[in-house]
């Protein structure tokens, strides 16, 4: 399950599209006779059993998957005597589970051939088959099938699957002459240079070359190879490396992360341009103080601050202003994404192009955050503002990815105090961290003027994580928590986090003890919710094949890899359920964030997800579930602000404060989804094209307006 094919990962991934995305969660699966699997197609229609998975034999090359937290995976490759090429690979991910296996017969030119997946992930099998007969390539997935005539070389690109699959194409990229692949089933890919690194010590030394991958995801994305053109490492979220040089992946992680930095100067140099007269936005609706639209008003920026707001006939627009007519068109304060984990150095357009001016960032590699914190201020990446929680876990077999672990209450408030100096304004618990330890460390956090919110550790209730100090319970099912049997809450640091809920929250009267004085504890108290219903919906709501309505406006506009990955679905169905129970249980959890809405409960709107490309989707759930347009719109705007202390310069459309402003066409108050109608963004005063934003964050057009 390499993951440079699909968008850069999320702690809390959705269901399969996180896996491919850019290391988490995707995990395929193959090996079945080819004969066998061409005379009995339906042998795949169940997955197979652990056992029945490969056995990677004494010589098979390994790779670890690991990431700062530990070991999470094993990977293994191998060819027999014929030269069939074999996969096998291990990956436990926070409860998690994904094993899979591969068998490939390869051309001679290097394409995949026929090549046969088995195995399961979270989201159910994984089985997935491609071959060429006949001048016809056909595969079926997870997700979809198809066929198309093949008349030149073309590698197919795996919906899922262990690493060997993805390095076969990786290998057949870089030999290429022109080392650029038609993909099956669309797309083209293409590698550069990008940096060199000795790795390893004494017998071990090697040089190995770092690639930039275009054309598969919207962003460059890294491989390593070896002097020999094959495969070394991939390092984004989860890192997949040559089993003994495991402590090279921290220079592995700082040598691209510089290298790929280089691309960021020229686009932080070139798309912000900064005007040195006023700007002038005449005849706008605008959403003014962070409550309430008023129609044909002016807003007036100068030096990066809004100096003037009111109606086009009362307001003066200075004889030198830039003049942008707003005519069918709203001016909104620059989005917040309340929950999202910055990937790279890319995520920053994406974000911008989508109006996103500002990301909480609820935990990522620390050290890059904050090299990316040092770059943007000496305007050398192009990023929003970013407002970073360092993730604190324990040790154990479910622990996060990017977290730092303590292993004792003495490393927690070690980490805490670290936080603090470097500048982070929360942290967040996750799932594996001592409930025992919560309370002290949360003490310290507060006494230093720091945030608490997170997962709830393993064994807590969302009460209990109240009492001892959490200013905000992060993911909706979290919340309703309070409400789940102890054998839900006892594992809630695995997969039980989220199919618990899935179970059991259809059932859970709002109403009635214990939720009742939950909401109203936590209303009282002022106890913020990140509800993620993106994410909720991801796990509960779709089949495998579905699009979801998150990214159903961008299909079209990105690479037919990426795309494929938006159809995955959410997590498997136990025998005794049926996935119009998961939806019952999801449309019980929009109700949840509406009774608490309405009760006072502050909401955040955040996505965990790709680049934010479901912020509005999830606005949009939030006005399906009773918001008005107005009370979406201030989660992703005011309401965040307020939460980090930033709302005296930024989050509303108010004299005096920063110009953080978007122009959209069309008009939210009517029809939120309005609100991906980007045309100009502002951050700081500095104005930049949304349409170029979108052009250098992979992006070949607008979004689809969608009813």
């Amino acid at each position: 399950m390499l993951c440079f094919l699909l968008p850069p990962l999320s702690i809390e991934p959705l269901p399969q599209l996180a896996v491919l995305s850019a290391s988490e969660e995707k995990v395929r699966l193959g090996l079945l006779a080819f004969a066998l699997v061409i005379a009995q197609p339906s042998s795949l229609s169940e997955p197979v059993k652990i056992e029945e998975l490969a056995k990677p034999p004494a010589n098979a090359k390994e790779y670890i998957i690991l990431s700062t937290a530990g070991v999470h995976g094993h990977s293994y490759c191998w060819t027999d005597a014929e030269g069939i090429r074999y996969g096998r690979e291990s990956l436990l991910l926070r409860g998690q589970a994904f094993e899979s296996d591969s068998k490939a017969t390869v051309r001679r030119d290097g394409m995949i051939e026929h090549l046969v997946i088995r195995g399961f992930t979270p989201s159910g099998d994984a089985g997935e088959t491609f071959d060429i007969n006949n001048g016809v390539a056909s595969w079926k997935s997870p997700v979809d099938s198809g066929s198309a005539p093949y008349r030149q070389p073309a590698m197919y690109s795996t919906f899922g699957g262990p690493a060997d699959v993805t390095i076969a194409l990786a290998e057949a990229l870089v030999a290429a002459p022109s080392k650029s692949l038609a993909l099956l089933p669309g797309g083209q890919a293409h590698a550069a240079p990008l940096t060199t690194l000795v790795v390893g010590s004494r017998t071990t030394m090697i040089t190995v070359q770092a690639y930039a991958i275009t054309g598969i995801s919207n962003s460059p994305v890294p491989i390593w190879m070896d002097p020999q053109g094959k495969f070394f490492a991939f390092d984004q979220g989860l890192t997949w490396i040559r089993k003994g040089y495991e402590a090279d992946q921290p220079q592995v992680d700082k040598a691209q992360d510089d290298a790929l930095a280089k691309y960021s100067v020229a686009i932080a140099r070139s798309l912000p341009k900064f005007p040195t007269e006023p700007v002038a936005f005449t005849h706008v609706k605008a959403f003014v103080e962070g409550n309430r639209f008023v129609e044909d008003q002016n807003v007036i920026v100068d030096r990066g601050l809004i100096t003037q707001v009111g109606p086009f006939a009362r307001t003066t627009v200075p004889a030198n202003a830039q003049v942008v007519d707003g005519t069918g068109k709203t001016l909104v304060p620059g989005l917040w994404d309340a929950h999202q984990h910055v990937a790279g150095d890319f995520t920053g357009p994406m974000l911008m192009a989508l109006g996103i001016t500002s990301v909480r960032d609820p935990g990522s590699n620390s050290l890059l955050t904050l090299a990316r914190a040092e770059r943007r201020a000496k305007g050398e990446l192009l990023m929003p503002h970013v407002y970073p929680s360092m993730l604190i876990d324990g040790r154990g077999p479910n622990t996060a990815q990017l977290g730092s672990v303590a292993t004792s209450l003495d490393d927690a408030i070690a980490m805490v105090r670290k936080a603090k100096a470097d500048g982070f304004v929360a942290i967040k618990f996750y799932g594996t961290f001592s409930p025992a330890w919560v309370k002290p460390t949360a003490a310290e956090a507060h006494r230093l003027g720091l945030h608490v919110h997170g997962h709830l550790p393993a064994g807590m209730r969302t009460l209990e994580a109240i009492n001892d100090g959490y200013d905000e319970i992060t993911h909706i099912y979290f919340v309703i928590m309070q409400a789940m049997p102890d054998a839900v809450v006892n594992k809630s640091d695995g997969l039980a986090r989220m199919e618990g809920p899935g179970r059991y929250a259809k059932d859970v009267d709002l109403d009635a003890e214990p939720m009742k004085s939950l909401i109203e504890i936590m209303a009282r108290g002022k106890i913020v919710s990140d509800p993620t219903l993106v994410v909720a919906e991801s796990l509960y709501v779709p089949n495998n094949g579905d699009l979801s309505a998150a990214y159903a406006p961008y299909i079209g506009t990105l690479p037919p890899t990426l795309e494929r990955g938006f159809r995955s679905g959410g997590l498997a169905v136990p025998s005794d359920l049926t996935r119009a129970d998961y939806r019952a249980s999801f449309a019980k959890l929009c109700a949840l964030v509406e009774d608490m809405h309405k009760a006072g409960v502050p909401i955040v709107a955040g996505t965990d997800g790709f680049g934010g490309l479901e912020l509005v989707h999830e606005l949009e759930i939030y006005v399906s579930a009773g918001f008005t347009p107005e009370e979406a719109l201030a989660a992703a705007t005011l309401i965040p602000a307020q939460l980090v202390s930033a709302d005296k310069t930024t989050g509303s459309i108010s004299v005096g404060k920063k110009a953080d402003l978007v122009l959209v066409e069309g008009d939210p108050s009517k029809h939120i989804g309005d609100l991906r109608q980007t045309r100009v963004v502002m951050m700081d005063g500095k104005m930049m094209d949304a349409d170029a934003l979108r052009r250098v964050s992979g992006f070949s057009g607008r979004p689809k307006s969608v009813d």
